[in-house]
């Protein structure tokens, strides 16, 4: 398949997105990066109404996100991926949500992390975000994060 010149560009952004979010998780931690991150997103108004067009351009940029990942000489997880997808959108001006999940299995407590638009899932092609319980209030739980 043949990507347009815009495309290419995107999936070069995610691409270095990616790999600088593997990297800075493990020297900075999730704190300092999210706070490094969000320093550069542009002002948005919150009382803006929903953009119908919002949903299938995210989902759109998350397939050539995806795309990336999957491509990309690091091995990158769910965390890596939904926090550099969620930037992404963001810095494209579309409404995104970060979330986590937990859950337990057998002995282990495992965690996830994805990213929503407009209430629909983006990175989750198996849907494995629903075998995961929702952390509630996904704000205040990113500013406890440990890193």
């Amino acid at each position: 398949m043949q990507l347009s010149g815009s495309d290419r560009a995107t999936v070069f952004r995610a691409t270095l997105l990616l790999a600088a979010t593997w990297f800075a998780l493990r020297i900075a931690g999730f704190s300092r990066w999210k706070s490094f991150l969000e320093r550069r997103l542009p002002a948005t108004s919150s009382s803006a109404p929903a953009d119908s067009g919002a949903l299938p351009e995210a989902q759109r940029l998350a397939r050539l996100h995806s795309a990336a990942a999957r491509h990309l000489f690091l091995r990158t997880n769910c965390l890596e991926q939904a926090t550099s997808l969620y930037f992404l959108l963001r810095r494209c001006g579309l409404p995104a949500e970060l979330h986590f999940g937990a859950r337990k299995q057998a002995a282990l407590l495992e965690a996830h992390a994805w990213v929503a638009c407009q209430g629909v899932p983006l990175n989750e092609d198996q849907g494995q975000h629903r075998h995961f319980l929702p952390f509630d209030g996904v704000t205040p739980l990113m500013e406890t994060l440990p890193d």
